[in-house]
């Protein structure tokens, strides 16, 4: 039976509204980056990432890593952060950093890996595929929701998260390093007009016991 995120794994990736849950360790391929999003390096830094993760899809649906097991491919993410500091409604984004990844199945290997990205730098000529890894981590503790639409009106579902951060007694910690938050992109921004956009917002937090 072929794994679907949306229905195996919905309350990770389709909160109804603000919920606190743990996550588990996860793998994912990655790569760093830093700049405005809307410049061509972004979309150069996600093309690098699908090659990799559609072999090692393809890899596991013909059972060339043991027993044939077929899913659908997760969503893009990425964890991002500023290099001066600014958020929100004074957002510099000539100074984001970011992180962004595709999520793999929990039975594939970094070994597994690194053969998936020698077949796609045979095939493919993007020079950022040197720079895709594999990570495992867990995030542990997170607090999220889902935002409905253009990307620069987040800062209304974020504040809406920081509400219920108060209310709770938690407080965001540092994502992977110095990563201030997540997004989930649930639709593809190449297809979708911005009013229509679905994005998971999540930050990584802990309970205040001061």
């Amino acid at each position: 039976m072929k794994h679907e995120w949306r229905k195996a794994e919905k309350a990770w990736y389709l909160p109804k509204e603000p919920q606190v849950l743990t996550l588990p360790k996860l793998n994912f391929v990655t790569i760093t980056g830093a700049g405005d999003p809307n410049q061509p390096a972004f979309g150069e830094h996600v093309a690098a990432l699908y090659p990799v993760a559609y072999d090692l899809r393809m890899a596991l649906k013909r059972g060339e890593l043991g027993e044939p097991y077929e899913y659908t491919v997760y969503p893009l993410e990425g964890v991002w952060s500023t290099s001066d500091g600014s958020r929100g409604t004074t957002l510099n984004k000539a100074a984001l950093t970011y992180k962004i990844m595709l999520r793999q199945p929990d039975r594939l290997t970094a070994d597994d890996f690194a053969q998936a990205l020698a077949r796609v730098q045979q095939k493919k000529d993007n020079p950022w595929l040197s720079q895709v890894k594999w990570e495992t981590y867990t995030e542990g503790l997170v607090v999220q929701t889902i935002h409905h639409g253009a990307f620069d009106d987040e800062p209304v579902t974020f504040a809406k998260l920081q509400a219920v951060l108060k209310e709770r007694d938690y407080r965001v910690i540092p994502t992977m390093g110095d990563y201030w938050h997540r997004e989930i992109y649930l639709t593809d921004p190449r297809r979708t007009a911005p009013e229509k956009a679905k994005t998971v917002l999540r930050y990584r937090v802990e309970q205040v016991t001061e």
